[in-house]
């Protein structure tokens, strides 16, 4: 009989496809066994290239959860459905990777976070970014204390034209909001992961429609329907931490901009400062040394992030890695939902403070 982790996967769609079952597939402790979608057809598509022989499919996800022989769960669904269902699928018994961001509300991420903690189950965030070269690589720089003491920090998720038309992407009450809320989630993290720091004071927010009703947009996953656009285009956040330390959060799908940059910091310490604007998997160190400035660009070709036999070493697949250790192993998470109830804090604290007109204060 197998001794491998049965797992389920909630949401069948384009997240599903483009990252979690390719690299789930990949983990040789696990296997595939039921799949859920509200559109039965994907289901059963995803059990047919990615499931066990006899994998179950589902139309209703609490069918799937009744299933006392699964073990891990992946919540893979619009926002507004991660926090009942990972909520769900805890009290159930299973162990949870919740898609990011963890959930449309702080509100809902605690109750996600609490519920974890009541069931003792592990519950994780997929902030695959966390697992790419340049993160690893500065992450341990930052930790080494060669940057000093980091009191400014931008992040950044800019796309010139690159709002995602499919799905229900522009769709504000199945997501939560726009570029802030589906890239912008990215870039805080990685910064706060970074700069290991999770207590935000005041934040300030702004956030515009002011390209959505454009037609003929250039847009690099073809023109939106300005009627369905419901979401912002740009959003950005001012926040001010508990030390005193400042970050400067910047997104957008659509921005008249030349520099573009997603899912990267730009970290200013004491020491030094670091740099990835010039490119996802590029970084830059930046100082001052026997009185002369320099810079340097470290050689990222040869990985840093442990991997194993037969894994393709992409974030995608570490991410997993890091995962299903914490599950069989009881090792560390990277991502904790602790962290990551604090980034949907303050993208809750963004959009609530462009509402009024006023900065939040924790």
């Amino acid at each position: 009989m197998s001794s491998k982790l049965k797992v389920g996967i909630i949401g069948c769609g384009g997240i599903a496809n483009g990252k979690h079952m390719p690299s789930i597939k990949q983990i040789k402790e696990v296997e595939m066994i039921a799949f859920c979608d509200t559109i039965i057809e994907r289901a059963k598509k995803a059990a047919e290239e990615y499931g066990e022989a006899g994998a179950k499919t589902y139309s209703d996800y609490k069918e799937l959860l009744s299933d006392k022989s699964i073990d891990i769960i992946y919540v893979l669904t619009p926002n507004r459905d991660h926090s009942p269902m990972t909520i769900d699928a805890l009290n159930a018994g299973k162990h949870v990777m919740c898609e990011k961001p963890m959930a449309k509300t702080s509100k809902e991420a605690k109750e996600m976070m609490e519920t974890a903690k009541k069931t003792g189950k592990v519950l994780t965030i997929g902030y695959q970014n966390r697992f790419r070269e340049n993160s690893q690589y500065l992450k341990k720089m930052v930790d080494r204390g060669d940057l000093g003491e980091i009191y400014f920090a931008k992040a950044h998720a800019i796309r010139r034209r690159g709002v995602p038309t499919w799905g229900v992407f522009l769709d504000e009450e199945a997501q939560g909001g726009g570029p802030l809320i589906d890239i912008g989630t990215h870039a805080l993290d990685l910064t706060l992961w970074m700069m290991d720091n999770y207590k935000p004071k005041t934040v300030t927010g702004s956030v515009y429609h002011k390209l959505n009703n454009q037609i003929d947009s250039g847009n690099a996953f073809g023109s939106w329907n300005p009627n369905e656009f419901t979401v912002e285009d740009s959003a950005f956040g001012f926040i001010t931490m508990e030390n005193g330390a400042t970050i400067i959060l910047e997104s957008s799908w659509a921005l008249n901009i030349v520099e573009e940059g997603e899912a990267i910091t730009t970290l200013c310490g004491t020491k030094a400062g670091a740099d990835m604007k010039e490119g996802m998997d590029s970084l830059c160190i930046n100082g001052v040394d026997l009185g002369k400035k320099y810079v340097t660009y470290p050689d990222l070709s040869i990985g840093s992030v442990p991997f194993f036999e037969g894994e393709n070493k992409t974030p995608q697949v570490s991410e997993q890695r890091a995962f299903i250790n914490a599950v069989l192993n009881n090792e560390p998470l990277t991502v904790l939902p602790e962290q990551a109830y604090v980034v949907t804090q303050i993208l809750e604290a963004i959009y609530e403070s462009a509402k009024i007109g006023k900065p939040i204060i924790f």
